[in-house]
């Protein structure tokens, strides 16, 4: 049996609510950050980290992935389907801070079970741009 095709990026009108939930347009939130502008706050960046796993942009979430902890390939998951994120709380990674924390709960569906990914993750600035390091603990 031939291996599956992975599904490609999803893309989504500028108008759309930005799948972050944070209210705002796409083009307003997370558009502008998956075109290349830097998060202002770690929070941000866990954002749009969030509407990338959503939109499957694999290429954004590497380019965002701290080079220590940065695997060299990512393939995201086919069957599971991204539909909800709740920010718990945040430690620093305001725009002046150097490192800061967000702990969140992404739910999701796969499999017809409906799922939750509770993490606390850590965050550093290099070079003025907000990255992804890893969970804590």
């Amino acid at each position: 049996m031939p291996a599956a095709t992975p599904r490609p990026e999803t893309s989504l009108v500028d108008s759309a609510r930005c799948p972050c939930l944070s209210g705002q347009p796409y083009d307003e939130c997370c558009g502008p950050l998956h075109a290349g502008d830097p998060a202002p706050t770690a929070e941000r960046l866990m954002r749009s980290r969030y509407s990338a796993f959503v939109l499957r942009r694999a290429s954004y979430l590497l380019s965002t992935w701290h080079a220590s902890t940065r695997p060299a390939t990512l393939e995201l998951d086919d069957d599971v389907r991204w539909f909800r994120l709740d920010i718990v709380r945040t430690e620093r990674g305001g725009p002046f801070d150097r490192d800061g924390v967000v702990e969140f709960a992404a739910h999701y569906r796969s499999g017809g079970e409906a799922g939750v990914q509770h993490e606390v993750s850590r965050f550093v600035r290099v070079d003025g741009r907000w990255q992804y390091v890893a969970a804590i603990g």
